[in-house]
């Protein structure tokens, strides 16, 4: 497969359906965590015995990591890198002055304006000019 290389206005124009995908996979992981716990309390309910409410649990978690996997695969495959879902946190591979680098964007930033090295991660953020 091609790497995929984004120019600012591609990935600036990829924010609306990033922004979409993020606040969902922040809210299926608060969901994710929620029934982990639910799950968790009926396993001391029915720590002897099998019960359908620790099987339903059980399958909405699995059925939750799938539709989490699915939708950063999705994201991958466009040739966008989910960093941090907390932080809401994504680059988009580029080139600058011949150089391979990653355009980043934080939620709540308005457009992408920032970029980094590969290896240099989020602490190394510059504004681009």
């Amino acid at each position: 497969m091609t790497k995929k290389y984004f120019t600012l206005e591609e990935a600036n124009q990829c924010l609306p359906y990033v922004k979409d995908e993020i606040s969902f996979l922040k809210d299926l992981k608060r969901q994710f965590y929620k029934t982990y716990q639910e799950r968790e309390t009926a396993k001391k309910i029915h720590a002897s015995q099998e019960s359908d409410e620790l099987f339903t649990l059980e399958c909405r978690l699995e059925f939750m990591e799938i539709e989490a996997q699915m939708r950063i695969k999705q994201l991958a495959t466009q040739g966008i890198q989910v960093k941090d879902i907390d932080v809401g946190l994504v680059d988009f591979p580029a080139i600058m002055n011949g150089e391979e680098v990653l355009l980043c964007w934080r939620e709540g930033e308005t457009t992408v304006h920032h970029y980094h090295g590969l290896h240099d991660g989020f602490s190394g953020r510059k504004k681009i000019d």
